[in-house]
């Protein structure tokens, strides 16, 4: 009797190592099917998140390859600064002219609003509008300014067949700049050393913690004449008889839309749907300008996200250092 109470006693912690065992394979099987049913359910979002976001950038271009019906008169918008990469660069801004001459719209209409910018971005819009005009002689192409077009903006327009203007526009300062701040004196009176080393005695040039020297100045100068003479020819050029000019014309002054019609810097007063109306004889406009899709943005924040972190752990980079 002792000894089948001895053989139960020992038989009962085996029972119960097998019976915690057991329980703990179910609950791991469980387990792996509850992460293998959220993984089914992840992806399957995943690709109908992809499928739909593939429509969305798929139905709009089927829409815009569409026929359109009737006459119509094609727009381009020039906002903001002009310089690279923002909206109003030549890149953008070329991309949508050109998109708008080869369409079979009635004529091209570029709406500006920015207070200029780089002379270089501004010479190569200036320049692909005299080619598009050349290349397309019976599409008129007209400039209709809206709060302002000044400095760059104007150079960008200045070879339109007309440009029109409202009368409190602001249209002009046909000049170029250079500017910044010199700290020499502060740095004195604080007892502040400023140590620039260079390789070419010219390499510094208006560094603004050393004193400006005169052949500095005469160079930087020199540049500016340069670029304004540019900026001056073009607008000779793409204005011809029209240019009223007068000794402040090219002064880096500016008008309203008043003053700018009467110095010849514009031809007539109207709105873009006055010119598609009035003048073009289309009164539906098409906006032709070009706007970076939210695709675009996305892979070019990853190529850079991808590229700062290859720079960062790969290649030894370190952010912010020079």
């Amino acid at each position: 009797m002792a000894e089948d109470n001895f053989g139960q006693e020992q038989q009962r912690p085996q029972e119960a190592w097998e019976r915690s065992l057991l329980e703990r394979l179910a609950y791991e099987s469980l387990n792996e099917q509850r992460k293998a049913r959220r993984w089914g359910i992840f992806f399957k979002l995943f690709f109908a998140l992809y499928l739909l976001f593939a429509l969305i950038l798929i139905l709009p271009s089927e829409l815009d390859d569409a026929p359109l019906s009737g006459q119509y008169t094609a727009l381009v918008d020039l906002n903001g600064i002009i310089a690279p990469g923002s909206p109003a660069s030549a890149d953008y801004v070329i991309t949508g002219l050109r998109a708008a001459f080869e369409s079979k719209a009635k004529g091209v209409i570029l709406r500006t609003n920015s207070p200029g910018g780089s002379p270089v971005q501004s010479s190569y819009i200036n320049d692909e509008i005299v080619r598009l005009r050349a290349k397309h002689p019976n599409k008129p192409f007209y400039a209709v300014i809206g709060d302002v077009c000044a400095s760059g903006c104007y150079y960008a327009v200045a070879s339109a067949d007309k440009i029109f203007a409202s009368q409190a526009s602001l249209v002009g300062s046909i000049g170029v700049l250079m500017d910044g701040f010199g700290f020499v004196e502060a740095m004195k009176k604080l007892g502040i050393e400023r140590r620039l080393l260079t390789a070419g005695k010219n390499k510094g040039i208006l560094d603004p913690f050393s004193p400006l020297t005169p052949q500095h100045k005469r160079h930087a100068q020199k540049m500016l004449d340069d670029i304004h003479q540019q900026f001056i020819d073009t607008v000779r050029e793409g204005r011809g008889d029209s240019l009223k000019e007068t000794r402040e014309t090219f002064s880096g002054l500016f008008w309203t839309g008043d003053r700018a019609l009467a110095l010849g810097l514009v031809d007539e007063l109207g709105s873009a749907s006055h010119v598609a109306r009035e003048v073009i004889g289309a009164e539906q406009i098409v906006d032709f300008t070009y706007r970076e899709s939210f695709f675009d943005r996305f892979a070019g924040r990853l190529g850079s996200s991808i590229a700062h972190t290859l720079g960062t752990n790969y290649l030894g980079l370190t952010p912010g250092v020079k």
